[in-house]
């Protein structure tokens, strides 16, 4: 038998000699695979995705350096994958680029499902495997995709008298009974509304949405929402039932009025898509086939003014197929116009994202209990409370109680906030409100049964706002600078609610375009609101669409229609696309919106004069110490025209280097013109040959502007920048800035080398300060410096929001200098890790945060004269670190004397500093301090 078994291996192995094809190591297949694969702004598996174009993104693990090359596959089931796509291959592509990787293959068309693979090389060319497939699903793309047709009640015949004599919608509830012969396959919900909604299929909620669709300019578009709802469907019957209320569509916003088609009823368009066992399909849709009534439970609805909720009018099982709605009115319908897009929603919806339950008792009367939240923060209450039957329970919102403890609401102005719960029975009530929105901290019930106590789990608080993930982070050695990032960060969750908006509590809650520009950078480190800002971008481009000479108005939406905008306002379009590429990598965005932004420098130039624009200007909102009072007061002393000027050159200069990345040469070379014209005609008329601003009243948003932007030449540049730091000391190291200056005061600093100076400026804590209202109890960013002081309560000004973020833009250099983490290119393709301590007032600050490529951080802490930085760099970067200590002797990496390596190599040795090029990794350092 052996000698047989012989004669047989011998053929085998020359056989397998001939046949099997030698695979060389750089072929060789590595065991790793991409993770984190998105598309387009970072949406996984979207289903109902607006993007027929995509871009598609992905991670590399962090065992490898970089990448040499990528092949992407996509088919139109994963069983094809990755052996048959159908639908796209890419080929491999010799290229270091994993994110934003343009799609390349056929149209693709509404409700399309696409599954997709990604390979990659490393660094030593060799191959990983196919990632898991992921895939996205196209919603509703265009209106002809819709068969179905607007429809709701006429609640304009028994409308509500409200605030201000504003006539109000009776809340809606609307259902449609239908019947399916055999088992679902697959079902798709695809829904909008004038107004919000809540739908149900066969009595469950479809979605933990809230507020939706959300809000966009809604004569120009409205967003629809896609869910797969195949398990809510059953064959035999079937009931679609749709809560809804005004919103922003119907409802009374900003000045009083509503906007969109003047008292238009709320309306629903509804579609469900349905595919059956058999093959066969089925489609629901909204119609004269509907019926609905007023007469529910909740009366009343409004963003500003709260609920009024009954609970004797409560519709037992109305979301269900057994319910008789026979007596209910049929719906009227309106057609879908043609003028206004139904598009997919291209940002998250909005939704309950915390629930605040550690609540104390602050004051109790006979009849009322006051609650402190312990966070200011927006959304709605949830209360569990005893009542009797007929009470009406009262709930009541304050963001600050007076020095006495009264309960305060005049901030609010004409907003009543206020909800109302009528109970139906005796005993204990569980109840919640749907379609509004409070800002608040405190809350004050009155009308439950007075002889019980009231303890702390009558009331929750329900944080609500679009659903932004946290992707960065912050902390430090100092409690009051990580209670200011705390603040900075509620002050986003709690003003980024389907757009971003300058308040949460009082009858405005609009998206103020200026407060939007400076706070996105430190908005885009904590969160990932890349399509948040994305999505908004396009319903700024809508609304200036409206405008030939590229006005860009105040706030977006444009509720408002004063045919007015403001330098430092306006120029969000051009400063936020530009903001987002630089941070994301993304250059979609400089190209959807570079005709937004040359629109309006071309606004500029149509009210310009030897290039000083002569339009309005909100200034330097809310400068402390204002010469005048008053509304002209709130814009500083910064004046209009040198304002105006500077930002004319700035969104120039901004347009020229967006030209150059899309390679639009001859725009860059104009744009880059204009602005030298600019700045020329702004240093000639606004400042003398010493470098000093040519008015009476110096402000220190004067020079930072001027500098900051690059205004002035070199030589009169230095002698301004001695000019500002005499400012500062006039001001006791105090800023002196408000809305345009702030954020770029920590930025002008920096430049200068001036950090120590800006580190004693950010640790005052004597008005006006960022650390100022925390002494004063703030647990968010507020309107002005001195919006409230524990001794005299809240500043009379009328106009006095405790929930404001502009002034958290300080954020970006806390992140960026404090913490030392950056970046260098683009999408932090190239990061910088470069800390500067100052002991006087910290000893450890660290910083990480979840870029394009993976996580990148760098924590520092000094112990005993020695200093250590820990970094991480995620694969496919590079990195610049900075040990801010000329110590190369006793400089320690992972505990070993310090020597160049493949991963690490020193650039140069600076007086004080040693630079290094660092590779993907995580590396220790340590050094001494002196």
């Amino acid at each position: 038998m052996n000698t047989i078994s012989q004669k047989l291996i011998l053929p085998l192995s020359i056989l397998l000699f001939i046949y099997l094809p030698v695979i060389s190591n750089s072929q060789k297949e590595v065991n790793l695979v991409a993770t984190n694969l998105t598309v387009s702004e970072g949406f996984k598996n979207p289903v109902g995705f607006y993007d027929a174009s995509p871009t598609f993104s992905w991670k590399l693990p962090p065992e490898v350096k970089s990448q040499t090359a990528y092949s992407i596959i996509a088919a139109s089931s994963p069983k094809l994958l990755p052996d048959n796509p159908d639908i796209w291959k890419s080929e491999k592509i010799n290229s270091d680029k994993s994110t934003f990787v343009d799609y390349k293959g056929p149209k693709l068309v509404s409700r399309q499902k696409v599954y997709w693979q990604i390979k990659f090389w490393d660094e030593k060319n060799q191959p990983s495997k196919w990632s898991l497939t992921a895939n996205f699903e196209l919603g509703l793309l265009k209106n002809s995709d819709w068969k179905a047709k607007w429809t709701g009640l006429d609640t304009a015949k028994d409308s509500i008298k409200g605030v201000r004599n504003f006539l109000m919608h009776r809340p809606q509830y609307l259902r449609k009974n239908f019947e399916l012969s055999t088992v679902v396959k697959s079902a798709r919900l695809y829904i909008t509304a004038k107004g919000v909604f809540d739908v149900y299929l066969n009595g469950k909620n479809v979605s933990n949405d809230v507020l939706s669709p959300g809000w966009t300019p809604y004569n120009k578009r409205i967003e629809t929402l896609t869910y797969d709802v195949t398990e809510l469907v059953t064959a035999g019957k079937n009931i679609l039932a749709v809560e809804l209320a005004s919103g922003w569509h119907s409802g009374r916003i900003s000045r009083g009025k509503s906007v969109y088609n003047n008292f238009a009823s709320p309306k629903i368009l509804c579609q469900l898509e349905i595919t059956l066992k058999d093959g066969s399909k089925k489609i629901i849709v909204s119609d004269e086939s509907w019926k609905g009534t007023t007469n529910g439970p909740r009366r009343f609805a409004s963003l500003y003014d709260g609920e009024v909720y009954d609970a004797n009018l409560e519709i037992k099982g109305w979301t269900k197929a057994t319910f008789d709605a026979s007596t209910w009115e049929t719906t009227r319908n309106a057609a879908i116009s043609d003028s206004v897009n139904l598009r997919p929603k291209r940002h998250e919806t909005v939704k309950t994202t915390e629930v605040l339950e550690d609540v104390e008792i602050v004051s109790t009367t006979k009849s009322s209990v006051v609650f402190n939240m312990k966070q200011n923060m927006l959304g709605v209450p949830k209360v569990k409370v005893p009542m009797k039957k007929g009470d009406t329970l009262t709930i009541r919102f304050s963001e600050m109680l007076l020095s006495d403890g009264t309960f305060y609401t005049e901030n609010y102005r004409s907003a009543k906030s206020t909800d109302y719960y009528i109970a139906a029975k005796n005993g204990v009530i569980e109840w919640s409100p749907k379609f509004t929105f409070h800002g608040f901290q405190f809350v004050e019930l009155s009308g439950y049964d007075k002889s019980v106590e009231p303890t702390t789990n009558w009331i929750k608080g329900m944080v609500q706002h679009s659903n932004i993930q946290k992707i960065g982070s912050f902390t430090s050695s100092h409690e009051k600078l990580n209670q200011l990032q705390s603040n900075i960060t509620w002050g986003l969750r709690d003003n980024l609610l389907d757009v971003p908006t300058d308040c949460p509590q009082r009858d405005e809650r609009l998206g103020w375009t200026g407060d939007a520009q400076v706070i996105s950078p430190t908005a885009m480190f904590n969160f990932d609101t890349h399509a948040f800002w994305t999505a908004w971008l396009r319903s700024m481009r809508e609304t200036q669409s409206e405008h030939s000479d590229g006005l860009v108005p105040f706030i977006i939406p444009d509720v408002l229609q004063n045919n007015k905008a403001s330098s430092g306002w306006g120029d969000a379009a051009v400063i936020i696309p530009w903001d987002i590429y630089n941070i994301t990598g993304d250059k979609k965005v400089l190209e959807e919106n570079y005709e937004m932004a040359k629109k309006w420098v071309g606004y500029y130039e149509s009210k310009s004069q030897n290039f000083i624009p002569t339009i309005h200007s909100f200034a330097d909102w809310l400068q402390p110490y204002p010469e005048k009072t008053g509304k002209i007061g709130n814009r500083g002393d910064t004046p209009r025209l040198f304002v105006n000027t500077a930002y004319f050159a700035h969104s120039s200069h901004l347009v020229s280097k967006i030209a150059s990345v899309l390679g639009k040469t001859d725009d860059e070379k104009k744009y880059k013109d204009l602005y030298k014209n600019i700045a020329s005609a702004f240093e000639n008329n606004f400042f003398d040959i010493n470098g000093k601003f040519k008015n009476k009243k110096q402000t220190q948003t004067s020079y930072l502007l001027a500098i900051y932007f690059d205004l002035l030449k070199p030589e009169t540049k230095i002698k301004a920048q001695q000019h500002l730091l005499q400012e500062i000391k006039k001001a006791d190291y105090h800023l002196g800035t408000g809305f345009l200056g702030t954020p770029i005061l920590p930025k002008v600093l920096d430049n200068m080398g001036e950090i120590d100076l800006m580190y004693k400026i950010l640790f005052k804590e004597t008005y006006p300060s960022w650390l100022y209202s925390i002494n004063q109890g703030a647990t968010t960013m507020w309107e002005r410096w001195n919006s409230f002081s524990k001794e005299d309560g809240y500043n009379p000004q009328s106009m006095n929001s405790l929930n404001h973020y502009a002034y958290g833009a300080v954020g970006q250099w806390m992140y960026e200098r404090i913490a030392g983490l950056s970046s260098l290119e683009p999408g932090y393709k190239k990061i910088k890790i470069a800390p500067i301590p100052n002991t006087q007032f910290i000893n450890m600050a660290s910083a990480s945060l979840d870029t394009p490529y993976g996580k990148a951080s760098s924590s520092w802490k000094i112990v005993n004269n020695n200093f250590y930085l820990n970094t991480v760099i995620p694969a496919n970067t590079t990195a610049e670190i900075h040990i801010p200590y000329n110590t190369i002797d006793s400089l320690l990496e992972n505990g070993n004397t310090f020597k160049e390596n493949s991963n690490l190599k020193i650039i140069n040795i600076e007086k004080n500093a040693i630079k290094i090029m660092a590779q993907p990794g995580s590396y220790n350092f340590h050094t001494k301090t002196q």
